[in-house]
């Protein structure tokens, strides 16, 4: 209970103090991919220091700073977007849905920092959204997540994946990495407000080459990135200090 209240009270307060700069930084005009997401990595490291949360992560060999990517992963947590936006080592921008953008301070701060909103109840506007981060993306090299789950799941199995961010994929040619994190659900489960402190595994593995994939073969595509997901799920926990391997607090 007090560990809850402590980690809320910082979130309210990292968001104000975080949200509020990057407001000011994109009223400024400064674009910088660099200053928006050291926002977002300090925000998030903070959340997570402050639970009592530390990360580990694995396979960052496949995460490449020079080129678009776009990070497909599992979502059973908010502690998910927490472990990816702090330890995933280059710009990153998340899609979701549009309510997050009508959230005071969060809201204007996320479309500041270059997040994507989509309306998912109007399907021109949700393609526009996916068009505008596939543009960006192409632009700075930076790394598009999506939850093809489409919400919080709250078991152990995925979920079905819908198609629009794979469809992005399919019209950029933008290599997909799947990503797995595990262990944020016993941190903060899906439909509850308690916070636990834990360890979170964050994968990643071997990009997938989307360049032989068109919409006639797309299930095929969906699915190796599904097994790929269900893989590093169902792999044991390492504990060790491997080389592959990058524990951060």
């Amino acid at each position: 209970m007090i560990r809850s209240i402590w980690v809320w009270s910082n979130g309210v307060v990292s968001m104000l103090l975080i949200g509020s700069m990057a407001i000011a930084a994109g009223a400024l005009g400064i674009r910088s991919g660099k200053v928006h997401g050291w926002f977002a990595r300090f925000w998030s490291r903070w959340l997570l220091f402050v639970s009592g949360t530390t990360v580990d992560v694995e396979g960052l060999e496949h995460i490449a700073p020079d080129r678009p990517q776009l990070i497909v992963s599992n979502h059973v947590s908010w502690f998910d977007v927490f472990a990816i936006a702090g330890y995933l080592p280059k710009r990153v921008r998340f899609i979701a849905k549009k309510e997050l953008g009508e959230i005071p301070v969060f809201g204007r701060a996320w479309k500041a920092a270059g997040h994507i909103s989509i309306d998912r109840q109007h399907l021109p506007a949700a393609i526009a959204a996916l068009e505008q981060a596939a543009r960006i993306m192409r632009e700075d090299n930076s790394a598009v997540v999506i939850f093809p789950e489409g919400t919080r799941g709250s078991g152990e199995k995925l979920l079905p994946f819908k198609k629009g961010g794979f469809m992005m994929a399919l019209v950029t040619k933008v290599e997909i990495v799947p990503t797995a994190v595990l262990g944020s659900r016993a941190i903060l489960p899906r439909d509850s407000w308690r916070v636990r402190g834990g360890r979170i595994t964050l994968r990643f593995a071997p990009p997938i080459d989307t360049t032989v994939y068109n919409e006639d073969n797309r299930n095929e595509l969906i699915a190796r990135v599904r097994g790929a997901m269900e893989q590093m799920l169902a792999r044991p926990l390492a504990r060790s200090s491997e080389p592959e391997q990058t524990r951060s607090h």
